[in-house]
């Protein structure tokens, strides 16, 4: 019997934090789609994306655990889980707050959508996340070129 399992992220810059998230997913079904933020989303939420949806896309469709990618369409992303995707268990990063489990879950049925909904536990790791690469990579570039 397939289970499948959905999960979705911006994944702007691919990192450790990025696979472990998406192994674990995996790990709740035997088909993992991956809902990749498109870019007036993105920008809307955390500012002008490094790559663009397609790029994003592309590389995540290369990662072991992921079976399908889909880009995000602008609006209400419990549309597209509800009309096309019709998962069975949608995992959430830690990180990933704009629904409790249970809210989601909820909201899903209410659209006749009867979804395990499940939060997936942080990777501690130093660079295990977007913001601290960048920072870390800005750290570095300012103390090497400020010298000169």
């Amino acid at each position: 019997m397939s289970v499948k399992v959905v999960a979705t992220g911006v994944f702007d810059i691919i990192h450790i934090g990025h696979a472990h998230f998406l192994n674990a997913a995996k790990e709740h079904g035997n088909h993992l789609t991956v809902i990749v933020a498109n870019d007036a989303t993105v920008r809307k939420m955390k500012g002008e994306p490094i790559l663009s949806d397609k790029r994003r896309s592309e590389v995540v469709s290369q990662l072991k655990p992921v079976d399908e990618v889909v880009i995000g369409r602008t609006g209400d992303m419990l549309d597209i889980i509800v009309e096309d995707i019709k998962p069975d268990v949608i995992a959430l990063g830690f990180d990933q707050r704009l629904f409790t489990t249970k809210e989601l879950a909820a909201k899903l049925l209410e659209r006749g959508l009867d979804v395990k909904v499940v939060r997936l536990e942080e990777m501690e790791q130093d660079l295990a996340g977007s913001r601290k690469i960048i920072s870390k990579i800005l750290k570095i570039y300012r103390k090497k070129y400020s010298s000169e």
